[in-house]
């Protein structure tokens, strides 16, 4: 009866129910994007814990390599090294991984305890990590989507297109697949999609293309800025050279409202009485004589 109930359950719980019946296990597959964040689920967390102080996460890179302890009772471990700024616990002692790599790629162990003893089985969880790379030539962009796996690769990997698998024969493109990775050149553009199945879990998941480091964009991305800055450098120049003229133009129609003008003060007696003659009373006048300009001039004579 138990056989009759494991196969018609689906597909995507049936590993996860196999292991926990032969080994006591409660395994979780979860495929994530590399840069990004993922969370870690612990079952069967013992209540009554102060920030995890029951808890420990140990984490094993490969099937051939010793454990590392990442989270010791609810602490950073000591072995973590840079790891450590991008590891955290949650309420619930869950493990959240920040900025995912592909060095994250392997099986983490989630255990509790209570005085030293180890209380219920292990949780575990395999994760794998989703890749993406571009590469450019004169005539054509090459996109590479690969995925890293703890132990031998159960993963189906291809390009869609508009929720299609993109067409063998298209002669606007070339693709090359192989275990767990999928390359397709691309001669004309074309929207793309990664698409990556999980074979135990079932789970299938659509990456889009998206560089790793915006900052440095590459292949034809790179022209399209070397022209805008040289056209805004061009721009920039034209307006500051008619700037200039413009301003040489009028400092050299400003007329000056002193050209052109003479003055000369003539002093001359005023003597209206002997008595202004005695204390040397005189008047003072001034002129001036003013330069008409040729423009002027010849107004008038017309």
């Amino acid at each position: 009866m138990d056989t009759f109930i494991w196969i018609t359950l689906p597909f995507l719980l049936i590993p996860v129910f196999q292991f926990t019946a032969v080994t006591g296990l409660n395994l979780l597959y979860i495929t994530v994007r590399d840069g990004g964040e993922v969370t870690l689920s612990c079952e069967g967390v013992t209540t009554d814990q102060d920030e995890c102080d029951r808890t420990t996460w140990l984490f094993n890179p490969s099937e051939n390599t010793a454990a590392v302890e990442l989270i010791n009772l609810g602490k950073i471990g000591r072995k973590v090294g840079s790891k450590s700024d991008r590891l955290s616990v949650t309420a619930t002692c869950s493990l959240v991984i920040k900025k995912v790599t592909v060095e994250d790629v392997g099986l983490y162990t989630c255990r509790q305890f209570i005085s030293g003893k180890q209380q219920g089985p292990d949780s575990q969880v395999d994760l794998s990590v989703v890749t993406m790379t571009e590469h450019e030539d004169a005539d054509k962009r090459e996109l590479t989507c690969s995925v890293s796996t703890y132990g031998q690769c159960r993963h189906t990997v291809k390009w869609v297109n508009q929720g299609r698998d993109v067409n063998q024969h298209n002669k606007d493109l070339i693709i090359s697949e192989s275990t767990c990775s999928a390359t397709v050149s691309l001669f004309t553009s074309q929207f793309i999609i990664c698409n990556v199945t999980d074979l135990n879990s079932g789970k299938v998941q659509l990456f889009n293309f998206n560089p790793s480091n915006p900052s440095k964009p590459s292949g034809w991305w790179w022209s399209i800025i070397v022209a805008v800055a040289l056209l805004l450098t061009v721009v920039v120049l034209i307006r500051w050279k008619m700037t200039k003229a413009n301003k040489t133009q009028t400092d050299n129609n400003i007329v000056d409202p002193e050209d052109g003008v003479s003055y000369a003060s003539i002093s001359f007696p005023n003597v209206t009485s002997s008595e202004d003659l005695i204390r040397g009373r005189e008047n003072v006048a001034t002129y001036s004589t003013v330069n008409v300009s040729s423009s002027f001039a010849g107004i008038s004579n017309n």
